[in-house]
């Protein structure tokens, strides 16, 4: 499994509809590429943003990096969005799961 941990903050002058729509966009195409496991986001109280996707291999992982709308996100994120981002790729080395 790859875990793609992906933090980010907004800038303060960010136009918020046209970022919501984008980030919409970008979590349903994500959905539909093969290998895909998971997708969560979380927004702090600092107003940090975390989202994190699963895919079953890095080489699902770099087609979704690849993917054209994906590709477009990004540059709209550096030019449009983020103030500031950190991008984590990581291998999955051990799981544990409980549930009462």
């Amino acid at each position: 499994m790859i875990i793609t941990v992906f933090r980010s903050r907004l800038r303060a002058d960010v136009d918020r509809a046209a970022y919501d729509q984008h980030a919409a966009s970008m979590a349903a195409a994500v959905q539909t590429m093969p290998g895909f496991v998971s997708y969560k986001t979380f927004t702090a109280d600092d107003g940090e943003r975390v989202t994190i996707v699963e895919f079953e291999t890095l080489e699902h992982q770099k087609a979704w990096a690849r993917h054209p709308g994906h590709v477009d996100a990004q540059l709209a994120g550096r030019n449009r969005y983020y103030a500031e981002y950190a991008l984590t790729l990581t291998e999955e080395v051990r799981r544990t799961n409980w549930k009462r």
